[in-house]
Order: structure tokens, then sequence, then C-alpha cells
């Protein structure tokens, strides 16, 4: 996600940097041929420079909130509780979301643990979000 809001940042400010360019051209032009051309751009211009403005602080914004909401969900800390065949009392572990895989996850203590054929693992605080 960060590397999308970055080539799009990228990509805009190429696409500044050539119509600079060619803005700057023209006045050299106008100018070697004797016309007087208005440093500022006409105010057309400027409503689209800043809806151009605007929309980028949008998007990145929105990039930003949205990856935000990702790292908060993939930190996330779980229960898992392991029930083991023959065990007479649970086992209970604190996970993040984002280290638990099917067979196996890593503790908030970094202990990887692996989830035996004979046991069933429990998932407390799971929840789908849309």
């Amino acid at each position: 996600m960060l590397g999308k809001i970055l080539l799009t940042f990228i990509i805009v400010l190429l696409g500044l940097l050539w119509l600079r360019q060619v803005r700057q051209q023209r006045l050299r032009d106008a100018v070697g041929h004797g016309r007087a051309l208005a440093q500022t751009a006409p105010p057309e211009l400027n409503d689209y420079r800043f809806a151009a403005w605007l929309l980028l602080a949008l998007i990145l914004g929105l990039g930003s909130y949205l990856y935000y909401l990702q790292w908060q969900q993939d930190n996330a800390v779980l229960q898992v509780v392991l029930h083991r065949e023959g065990g007479s009392a649970p086992i209970t572990y604190e996970v993040r979301r984002s280290e638990l895989d099917e067979r196996a996850f890593t503790t908030v203590q970094g202990v990887r643990v692996t989830v035996a054929s004979s046991e069933r693992m429990e998932v407390l605080g799971l929840q789908e979000t849309p």
C-alpha cells in the first residue's frame, strides 16, 4: 500500500516538474519574439491547480488512514487457547493477529508454537471485518 502511494506521488511530482519546464520554455520563447506574457497564470489554471493539490492531499490522507487501520488491525492482540488431547487444562497464549498462521503462531514473547494434529486451536477475539 505504501509503495502504491509513493509511486503515485512520484508520478505526480514528475508531471508537475514537466509542466513547469514547458511553461518556462514558453515564457522564454514569448520573450524572444518580443511578446510579453503575464507572469501569473490565468485564474482558471489556478483553480485547476488548487483542485489537483486538494485531490493529491485527499488521496495521500485517505491512503495513510487506511494503512494505519490495516496496521492497527494486524497488531491487535488475540488469545489463542490450545486444547490438548488427554490434557487436563488448556494452555492460553497471547498472539498478534499478523503472527497467526493456519497451524502455527508466534506469541507476543517471541515463542514459535506449532499446533500438532492431535491438538485443537481456539482463537478468541478474532472478528471478520467487512
